[in-house]
């Protein structure tokens, strides 16, 4: 079951798609957040793996950042603490208790770390996709209002936050690699597996074939979408204390 709506955040009205698992399928305690990257990303390429995840029994969302999508705004006036503010939002709505996943494209394997130091235990397991990194300057700066300027020194990213954060991460992570990535620079995503594998429960997977728009990528191609949740789960499956909830009922 899937139902489309508005969630008003940061003084914006964000889309959102949530996806509930089908009557009768078990349904997994941990709900799944599903963040798109920057640029044109959307939450509609992210839809179809909401809907792997459902039918794996997870309760999924996916939704547009302000400037993206349906969602009001403009994409000037992101920024990364917006982004971490409208993430946060939507959880607490969607899934205001329990254990989470959260899913993580480009721009947004940095949001994840954001999220992950603020919701600590509660992340069960995380998922970033060519994940990017940023200054730790940047965080604050609307990306239409020097954003860009901060980005231009190459090195900028050695003082993002986002490296100890996942360095004390030690949950299951599945880092999800483009054959070829036109946008992260090699180092950033060398230094990310570095940090969660420090302590995480982390596989590196690399998809044959792909370019850094893993969303999009992944829309079309539902064996790969198939093979994500398999993983999650199963590293979901040997953690300690995963949990499994009893089937919807019927007509639920």
């Amino acid at each position: 079951m899937e139902r489309v709506f508005v969630h008003h955040a940061d003084g914006e009205a964000l889309g959102c798609t949530a996806v509930a698992p089908a009557a009768g399928v078990p349904v997994r305690a941990e709900r799944v957040v599903l963040m798109h990257g920057a640029g044109n990303g959307n939450r509609a390429r992210n839809v179809p793996l909401a809907r792997e995840f459902a039918a794996g029994g997870h309760h999924t969302l996916a939704f547009d950042f302000s400037g993206h999508g349906d969602s009001t705004g403009e994409l000037a006036e992101l920024s990364l603490e917006r982004r971490y503010r409208q993430a946060r939002s939507v959880i607490e709505e969607f899934a205001p208790a329990g254990p989470l996943v959260l899913v993580g494209f480009s721009m947004s394997g940095q949001t994840v770390a954001d999220l992950l130091h603020h919701l600590g235990p509660r992340v069960a397991a995380i998922v970033l996709a060519a994940p990017a990194a940023y200054a730790r300057e940047a965080w604050p700066v609307r990306f239409g209002h020097g954003f860009t300027g901060i980005l231009r020194d190459p090195d900028s990213w050695r003082t993002s936050p986002v490296f100890p954060v996942l360095a004390g991460y030690t949950g299951p992570a599945v880092l999800l690699l483009p054959e070829r990535d036109e946008v992260i620079p090699p180092e950033v995503t060398e230094a990310v597996e570095a940090a969660l594998g420090t302590r995480a429960d982390l596989i590196t997977v690399t998809l044959p074939g792909s370019p850094h728009i893993l969303g999009l990528w992944l829309s079309e191609r539902p064996a790969d979408r198939a093979r994500v949740v398999r993983l999650v789960a199963e590293r979901l499956d040997r953690a300690p204390g995963h949990r499994l909830d009893r089937p919807d009922p019927v007509g639920a």
